[in-house]
């Protein structure tokens, strides 16, 4: 597994935490993030994509509810949510990170981690927003 593959992973179940804990106690997480196995870089890149999307959460989920037609982010699973929220970060802030690899790790954590059907949901919302995204940048 590639090393930012591992990092959006352990990033999404911290996402989920701060989320099941209504962005809590960041302080806990801490603990979560000391408690990575894995290399210091990989940890450390997880930290910042999480670190990223508690700072543009707001702006974050405007774009998200904006553009998903018929879905508040309450009715949304919450892995789905932390998902969306990750990439939409990634795809609106990291100008270091390709749209489309963001897009295809979103996809493949909904796959592994969600339902059946979240994949192509979290496809659909990406989709637009990096299509809305790609129009403003070439305004």
């Amino acid at each position: 597994m590639r090393k930012r593959t591992k990092s959006r992973e352990i990033a999404i179940q911290a996402l989920y935490q701060l989320e099941i804990r209504s962005y809590g106690d960041y302080d806990e997480l801490g603990i979560f993030f000391l408690q990575q196995t894995f290399d210091s870089n990989i940890v450390d890149f997880a930290r910042s994509l999480v670190d990223g999307c508690r700072k543009q959460k707001k702006e974050i989920e405007e774009k998200i509810v904006s553009i998903s037609e018929h879905w508040d982010l309450h009715r949304m699973a919450i892995i789905d949510r932390s998902i969306l929220r990750l990439c939409v970060y990634e795809l609106l802030y990291r100008n270091d990170i390709p749209p489309k690899v963001s897009i295809n790790e979103a996809i493949d954590l909904a796959k592994k981690f969600s339902t059946e059907k979240s994949g192509q949901f979290v496809n659909g919302v990406l989709d637009k927003i990096y299509l809305q995204a790609k129009e403003k940048r070439h305004e």
